[in-house]
């Protein structure tokens, strides 16, 4: 519903600015520019769809190797002393564990076909246990909070678009997103736990969440001791050993598990080249519209007027052309797919821009569209904090997203 009045307001939003340029400025280039755009940004979604195809069958493929190979529940294990501590209304060794460690485990790995039939069946078992069925409990807020937060550790769908946007080194954005993303999802758990007051200082929740943070810090440390050239060597080489090491680790779990791994990477690879063919339309749609409003001159005076206000600051506002695709992510996932792409046909893939936006676009998930079909799916409708926490969250991957692109890529 959200995606709808945003695409509205784009085509209605470029037609009365094109019109006062028309009327008062004497443009008449201005009309043929936004059908101009209409047919090209057609075109670029329908080859970019396409050529998403073959990455995206490799990725899911292998990410279904691991799902059969029991990474999914490796990581669920690992996990349970946290989330015993991060939900402490829930009764130890209920079942709805289960769905929520394998729920954020398929995230975590980005299994979104897998976490979403997942996370539902954990916010039914949450309702179960919820006295006020129309009242979003603390762990179902806390659950959300998780989701929406976006946390990570393999960007495959922002690392295929930067390859099929003809960047250098498409999986050079991989550290600052897993830097990012844990801003988020950090910012998440924390503002979660004071609303609900839940201990941070006790010892699982201060060494898992005190040592990550201390393994971030040293990892931005380590980077901002370098000069950009060899950061951007170190970062690409860390990247691309740890993605092919999980390939290797997937294979081998699915040896150990005697499954079938190549038959297994088909049925993934399938789905990936489903996934590539279903967006179509959606990708069209909203590069469509971003296309008509960018031609029209509305993207440059939102972006030139967001710059106007930064400017007297004192900061710099290169990253302002990137802040739509941030602005776009709580709201709707292929809207803010649309802006990065976008942010990248326009000024480059490898484009401080570009990388911004990528890295905008892996930092969070879409924190309203989650809600409202999460909650939606159990009768949820008072969310109580829900919606502050979640954008709060937001609001850390996006600050984390800006600094750490300057770090990295500035």
């Amino acid at each position: 519903m959200v995606l709808n009045y945003i695409w509205i307001a784009f085509f209605l939003l470029a037609f009365v600015i094109a019109l006062v340029k028309l009327v008062f400025m004497g443009d008449f280039d201005v009309f043929p520019a936004i059908m101009n755009s209409t047919f090209e940004t057609a075109k670029t979604g329908f080859e970019i769809s396409i050529g998403l195809t073959g990455v995206l069958s490799l990725w899911l493929g292998v990410m279904k190797v691991g799902e059969k190979g029991g990474v999914v529940n490796v990581l669920a294990r690992g996990l349970t002393p946290l989330f015993s501590k991060l939900f402490p209304d829930i009764p130890k060794g209920h079942p709805v564990y289960g769905n929520i460690f394998m729920n954020i485990a398929a995230n975590m790995l980005g299994l979104d076909n897998a976490a979403t039939p997942l996370g539902l069946k954990a916010m039914e078992g949450l309702q179960e246990l919820n006295p006020k069925k129309d009242t979003a409990s603390n762990p179902m807020i806390m659950f959300l909070v998780l989701n929406t937060s976006g946390l990570t550790l393999i960007p495959v769908s922002v690392m295929t678009y930067r390859f099929q946007q003809g960047a250098a080194q498409p999986t050079d954005v991989f550290v600052p997103i897993l830097i990012a993303t844990f801003a988020a999802t950090l910012m998440g758990v924390v503002m979660t736990s004071l609303y609900q007051r839940i201990n941070l200082f006790s010892r699982t929740l201060l060494l898992t969440l005190g040592g990550a943070s201390l393994f971030v810090a040293a990892m931005c440390w380590g980077f901002s001791q370098m000069d950009g050239e060899t950061m951007n060597l170190v970062g690409s080489t860390v990247a691309n050993v740890l993605l092919f090491t999980i390939i290797i680790l997937f294979i081998l779990a699915g040896m150990r598990k005697k499954v079938n791994v190549y038959d297994t990477f088909i049925e993934g690879a399938k789905e990936g080249f489903e996934t590539a063919v279903r967006i179509i339309p959606y990708l069209i749609a909203i590069l469509v519209s971003i296309g008509v409003f960018r031609a029209a001159g509305a993207m440059d005076w939102l972006v030139d007027g967001i710059a106007w206000l930064i400017g007297p600051t004192g900061l710099d506002t290169d990253w302002v052309a990137a802040l739509p695709t941030a602005l776009m992510k709580p709201l709707s996932g292929s809207g803010a797919r649309g802006m990065m792409v976008d942010a990248m046909s326009t000024y480059g893939a490898d484009s401080f821009v570009g990388r911004l936006a990528c890295i905008f676009q892996g930092s969070t998930d879409t924190t309203f569209y989650i809600l409202a079909v999460y909650f939606g799916a159990v009768g949820i409708r008072k969310t109580r904090h829900a919606v502050a926490c979640g954008l709060l969250a937001d609001l850390a991957g996006i600050l984390a997203a800006i600094g750490v692109c300057y770090l990295f890529f500035s």
